[in-house]
């Protein structure tokens, strides 16, 4: 009897996504290719899907943005990917849709998947803890299997019958692959990450460079570098920072890189980070933060209304821990004075230097089982999945 070649497609939109989608889809043809099985994987990713052999239908590369404002400038350009990809899914009839985090667009998607008949697997939840917690009763409607990757997840879903998994956070598995033991930390070295979205790094590096600045001028033997993800943020850095140096004379020499930011989490000895996943990278390497993060002022007054900080933070790696790991800063504290007392208080020898050493390894070990990586788990679990219904 002839085996009938599988079809999934994973879908994601920001970085992040692409990295996990990436090593998801990986991860599902080695098991699959084991059990002599063949699979096709077609899907919505940037770089790193394509090069893990995804058939890309959609570039996510710049639909990554945060904010009202933001996601209205290319609200068009969405829209018009989004009935692209549910006509093609009606007519292909993928045997299961992977929709990985990024909730406007992916909870539509799968709305109109399970209204056409198509099975669909979540990997990643929303943060439906913090806000439109009402979002849960529509994830339990239309979709299968929710994958978490957070502990705390399975409780927040225990109140619906949807079918719960903590797989695990990928992130320490591809942490601890890419961890180079040759790379030494340098105690003197200060890295700000001002992000990968574009409004990030324009409201955000200002205030990053004042703190450098005042950081400087306590400790002279700091050394500064500024890490960006790809060409155009850095490109963006290095406009932003040219123009400070030019108004500031005192502004420290800093070294710009592009796709080096693993390389300053295992190299640099403090950081001042934008919130996000790559908070969770740097605990995950050993790298003390301090997190800032600002917003347009009409979301951020919409988001006042809508979010409640659940455990009472914004920072990840905090609500994991559920005590202030990273102390975080948000819109108008975001500022040099504030930003250089928090890293004076963790730079070596501050006198939280040691908590927050101590409480990132406690963080780390809750997001790991020993037996499985995280992305193993997922892959078994979509596997599993897709032969149990057919």
């Amino acid at each position: 009897m002839t085996k009938t070649k599988k079809k999934i497609w994973i879908f994601s939109g920001e970085t992040s996504g692409d990295t996990y989608g990436a090593q998801l889809a990986t991860t599902i043809r080695e098991l699959e290719h084991k059990a002599g099985n063949e699979i096709e994987i077609a899907g919505m990713g940037a770089s790193k899907m394509r090069a893990a052999g995804v058939d890309i239908m959609v570039d996510s590369t710049e639909l990554g943005v945060m904010g009202l404002v933001e996601v209205a400038k290319i609200i068009f350009t969405i829209i018009k990917i989004f009935f692209f990809l549910k006509n093609k899914a009606i007519k292909e009839r993928p045997d299961a849709v992977v929709l990985i985090d990024y909730p406007g667009f992916n909870l539509r998607f799968a709305k109109q998947m399970h209204k056409h008949g198509i099975p669909v697997i979540w990997y990643v939840s929303p943060q439906i803890w913090s806000w439109h917690k009402s979002r849960i009763y529509k994830l339990n409607e239309y979709c299968e299997k929710m994958l978490v990757i957070f502990p705390f997840e399975t409780e927040v879903y225990a109140k619906v019958d949807l079918e719960t998994e903590f797989v695990g956070h990928p992130l320490v598995d591809i942490m601890r692959e890419q961890h180079d033991s040759s790379i030494v930390r340098d105690l003197n070295t200060l890295v700000l990450l001002p992000g990968s979205r574009s409004m990030e790094i324009s409201r955000l590096l200002l205030p990053m460079l004042k703190t450098a600045v005042e950081m400087k001028k306590r400790h002279p033997a700091l050394k500064f570098a500024i890490s960006a993800p790809r060409e155009k943020s850095l490109k963006h850095c290095e406009e932003i920072y040219d123009k400070f140096k030019r108004s500031h004379s005192d502004t420290p020499d800093m070294e710009l890189t592009c796709g080096k930011t693993h390389y300053w989490q295992q190299k640099a000895g403090t950081g001042l980070a934008a919130s996000g996943t790559v908070t969770v990278e740097c605990a995950i390497a050993g790298l003390p933060l301090v997190v800032a993060y600002k917003m347009n002022l009409i979301t951020i007054l919409l988001a006042s209304l809508l979010v409640k900080l659940y455990r009472g933070f914004f920072t990840m790696v905090n609500v994991i821990a559920n005590k202030e790991v990273f102390e975080e800063f948000l819109q108008y504290d975001v500022n040099s004075a504030k930003l250089s007392d928090a890293l004076e208080r963790i730079l070596p020898h501050g006198k939280r230097r040691k908590e927050v050493e101590a409480d990132m390894k406690k963080m780390v070990e809750s997001l790991s089982d020993e037996k499985i990586t995280a992305l193993d788990h997922a892959a078994k679990s979509c596997v599993e999945f897709l032969h149990r219904k057919s």
